[in-house]
């Protein structure tokens, strides 16, 4: 049987306003379970640089019934770094037969 890991994604909370009334943003660690990891091909590779100009290392596969944000994200995957690239490519859930519906690239954040 396919078992995830857990992840930290790190969710946005806007705190404010700066001294040009941009928004100020705080990060908050949330674990998420049961998450797929796998190195991106280099199909992904090339269609990430091409769509967004950035490199990305690693696919992630996110479980069914989620509701957190993947977009413009920072996540923690085997105690590194990394930022997500691009928005969510997601499936039907009741046509994906195993636990994982939807995915994203991260590149290395430092």
């Amino acid at each position: 049987m396919i078992k995830g890991i857990s992840i930290t994604l790190y969710e946005k909370t806007q705190t404010g306003t700066d001294d040009l009334n941009s928004p100020v943003f705080a990060e908050t660690p949330v674990e998420v379970d049961n998450v797929l990891v796998s190195p991106a091909s280099a199909e992904d590779v090339v269609e990430s640089v091409r769509l967004y100009g950035k490199h990305i290392e690693l696919n992630v596969y996110i479980p069914k019934g989620d509701t957190h944000t993947w977009t413009d994200r920072t996540v923690e995957i085997y105690g590194e770094r990394y930022r997500t690239v691009g928005i969510p490519k997601k499936w039907i859930e009741a046509n994906v037969p195993l636990s994982w519906n939807k995915t994203i690239g991260v590149e290395r954040y430092v």
